[in-house]
């Protein structure tokens, strides 16, 4: 009975949990679905292997449906033992998003109560995570696999943090458990990104250990945690094996390339400064974390019939309602991003309350915190903090495979409430003199409130208001327009800002009547609670609300097909369609209904992303027609129509000549110099596969007659040995190859496809996709879920052993 009081307030704050989660993310309740622009591009992506999975009961681990063919592993392929996944669905079972908003909440809830704070506090610290507007945002666009993995960030530090307290063994469970859900989220670049606040983190524990002379204890607790990482990353071996193996083959690998098309040096490996750099944090935007709209707040802003702009668009002889749908949507963001979605504000109250922590705390937990907050921030800063960037670029490995750095500032979203969090414990405890706390409470006032101040008296001296994008603004809309928008963008600039000093005074007079004796503990906590709320939520209601739903068959058919597709899915023969009625590399629409050469995906093939970039950009029919794209949709002044291409050179076909090369370089250039219906561009690499004599019949036949995502079969029949070619993506690690079921070796050619000799006669020639990183990577699953399984019940075994011992 005792115990069960101990877990009761822990049971309403998860109840809370569950409340507000559902509270803010209502219209699930009625059967709604959140309108996510990503996930609609995965579900185009993801089409084939669903429909193939609901058919079979199979898992294809291969799609037709974009890029000309490429592995699921990085479209929510589904592995044999993956009993990570398990847990993590009965964790967010609540409807989606509401779900990921819970974890949020319930990962730092957790992450506090292993630094041993109260659950009142643990549960304020959650609310003050859960609802920073970055973490809103991805929800609202559908980064899921991103919000994944940062709420279990909070869950793999609480670990840490009660292995360094000796909690050994319930520390070793939840690290391992942690980080088995941290990694099955699938999202490397957080994962990588917490990886970084570890590190931070154990310096930090280093340097304490070394002043207290406790070196065994700090090496033993990474060797505990050392074995609980091992088990987490067995528990999702399959997934990271596919994942390695196919990086090799995506932008983020090799392809050895080494030139662009107009002929300049290519990165080797990995991606390309300014691609990683694309989005880089301003510095002076850095305050949006404290004014949400600092630099206007996103590139669409509604701003309303009262702004300058919507004069200015009547000015230019617009009706009131087309000013008004241009003002509900005003580009106020005047950053140098660019495109900017939302602010990443984290709350000029808990900003405050961090501010007040810094001059109360001391020790490792304030460097730790202090030390990695700052490195984040200057790595988001990206190019304009250009040396810091390209030191990690060139000496820190795998940064160099991730883009958007200004995603490294969820480290800031993360540490900032929690030492905010402390500060306030430091406040109710009785360690501290009144006068210290009273000092820290002046120093935070004057620095936060004082910086709002300065803002708003020299706003118009410090800033300009200007725009990367105002010089095509007066192109389209003249000057008048855009000094409208300047004079909006300034009110905004205006209005958030006193809103941020409201906050800030509020805050201050909270601890101020708390050291006066006016009011309690917990006339505190609440009144930072309703602070919160109304600060984060009334900033992330205005990018993710209510409107952002849709009925359930929308999101369950996200795509309509066109006159276009109807036409094209009427030709029941394989092919593949190029659809340029947008950009082809950042659409998965065609996806959804055709074999599609484009797609949408952060880690493209990267060999076929280098097609396009050559050839593919500039309508090269050749490389098309090798490609079997037989329909091309476009758009027309009648609409969107398909076009057949005639040209096409089918599924496979038989060549009479080699062109052999050296070097990835020689083979992409070699595909503009020789006639690819009858020559096939080859490596020299292959030869021993293929030999130097290549037969011709031109009375030789080759034709596909079977045909799944994981299987192709062709019948061939020639009198002599014929080189085949197969319009299909060459993936050596998971494609094999067997002629009248004895397996064969085959070759790459024309840079992506696949090469075969064939022997003379009648044969049934098979592809079939058997990745062996599937076997593999289960069976280490498999025993890697089993010892965990153990460890859970021998913790519960050892827990109960020592109470009994205890009683006794």
């Amino acid at each position: 009975m005792v115990k069960f009081k101990q877990f009761l307030p822990h049971l309403f704050v998860l109840a809370g949990f569950v409340i507000i989660a559902l509270a803010y993310f209502n219209p699930v309740l009625q059967g709604k679905e959140i309108y996510q622009s990503d996930i609609v591009q995965y579900l185009g992506m993801a089409r084939e292997q669903t429909d193939f999975r609901e058919q079979t009961g199979e898992e294809p681990y291969w799609t037709d449906a974009a890029f000309g063919g490429m592995p699921t592993y990085q479209l929510g392929a589904r592995y044999p033992h993956n009993y990570i996944k398990d847990v993590d669905s009965v964790l967010r079972f609540l409807p989606r998003p509401a779900d990921y908003l819970f974890i949020y909440f319930l990962g730092f809830y957790i992450l506090l109560l292993c630094l041993k704070l109260d659950y009142k506090l643990a549960f304020l610290g959650a609310l003050a995570f859960g609802f920073s507007t970055y973490l809103i945002i991805i929800l609202g666009v559908g980064h899921n696999a991103k919000a994944h993995a940062i709420a279990y960030m909070p869950m793999v530090l609480g670990g840490i943090v009660l292995i360094f307290r000796r909690k050994n063994w319930w520390g070793f469970i939840l690290l391992a458990f942690a980080m088995a859900l941290e990694i099955s989220a699938n999202h490397f670049q957080m994962t990588y990104y917490l990886l970084l606040l570890v590190i931070c983190l154990g310096i930090a524990y280093l340097i304490d250990a070394i002043r207290k002379g406790i070196l065994p204890h700090y090496f033993r607790s990474l060797g505990i945690m050392v074995v609980a990482v091992i088990l987490a990353i067995g528990a999702n071996a399959t997934n990271l094996l596919a994942t390695q193996e196919y990086t090799a083959f995506s932008t983020r690998g090799d392809t050895g390339l080494t030139i662009n098309p107009d002929g300049s040096e290519k990165t080797a490996s990995g991606l390309d400064f300014e691609y990683i750099t694309s989005y880089s944090y301003g510095i002076a935007e850095t305050f949006n974390l404290f004014i949400p709209r600092f630099m206007g707040g996103s590139n669409s802003e509604d701003i309303g019939k009262d702004s300058e702009v919507y004069n200015a668009i009547i000015g230019l002889g617009a009706s009131p309602a087309q000013a008004a749908s241009f003002a509900e949507g005003a580009p106020t963001y005047w950053g140098d991003q660019p495109y900017v979605g939302a602010p990443a504000y984290i709350g000029a109250s808990v900003i405050f309350l961090f501010v007040f922590a810094l001059f109360l705390i001391r020790g490792r937990l304030k460097w730790w915190i202090v030390g990695a907050s700052i490195l984040a921030l200057l790595l988001s800063w990206g190019k304009n903090f250009a040396f810091l960037t390209e030191f990690f670029i060139d000496y820190v490995p795998l940064y160099n495979k991730f883009r958007a750095v200004t995603s490294i500032q969820v480290i800031v979203e993360l540490c900032v409430p929690l030492l905010a969090i402390f500060g306030l414990y430091k406040l109710f405890n009785k360690f501290d003199k009144e006068e210290v706390k009273v000092e820290a409470l002046k120093w935070a006032t004057i620095i936060t409130g004082g910086l709002s101040v300065i803002f708003l008296l020299l706003k118009s001296v410090l800033f300009d208001f200007s725009g990367a994008g105002d010089s095509m603004l007066i192109e389209q809309l003249g000057i008048d327009f855009v000094r409208a928008l300047k004079e909006d963008r300034k009110a905004i600039f205006t209005s958030d800002t006193i809103r941020s000093l409201i906050f800030v005074l509020l805050s201050a007079a909270l601890i101020w009547f708390y050291l006066k004796g006016k009011i309690s503990e917990k006339v505190v906590i609440a009144g930072f609670a309703v602070l919160f709320l109304v600060d984060l939520v009334g900033v992330d209601r205005r990018y993710v609300n209510n409107e952002d739903f849709v009925l359930a068959r929308k999101m369950e058919r996200p795509f309509e097909a066109t006159q276009a597709d109807q036409q094209i899915l009427q030709d029941d023969s394989r092919y593949r369609v190029y659809d340029i009625t947008g950009n082809p590399l950042s659409s998965s629409r065609a996806s959804y209904f055709h074999n599609s050469i484009g797609g949408y995906h952060g880690a493209k093939p990267g060999r076929i992303q280098e097609l396009f970039d050559f050839y593919i950009a500039s309508n090269n029919m050749e490389i098309l027609n090798m490609l079997n794209v037989k329909y091309f949709i476009v758009p027309t002044e009648e609409g969107v129509q398909a076009q057949q291409n005639p040209n096409n050179y089918g599924n496979a076909w038989f060549v009479e000549n080699v062109e052999w090369v050296n070097s990835a370089n020689e083979e992409i250039l070699a595909l503009k110099e020789v006639d690819l219906q009858n020559t096939a561009v080859i490596n020299e690499d292959f030869k021993d596969i293929l030999g130097d004599n290549v037969g011709f019949n031109a009375q030789a036949q080759i034709e596909l007659v079977s045909e799944q995502p994981n299987e192709l079969v062709y019948k061939t029949s020639s009198n002599s040995e014929q080189l085949a070619v197969f319009s299909e993506s060459y993936y050596q690690p998971g494609w094999q190859a067997y002629i009248d079921g004895e397996e064969v070796p085959h070759a790459q050619a024309n840079y992506v496809l696949r090469a075969m000799n064939i022997p003379a006669g009648d044969h049934t020639v098979t592809f079939s996709f058997e990745p062996e990183v599937i076997n593999t990577g289960s069976q280490i699953t498999l025993a890697s879920s089993i010892i965990l399984a153990l460890s859970v019940l021998g913790g519960i075994f050892y827990g109960f052993k020592r109470k009994k011992k205890e009683e006794e």
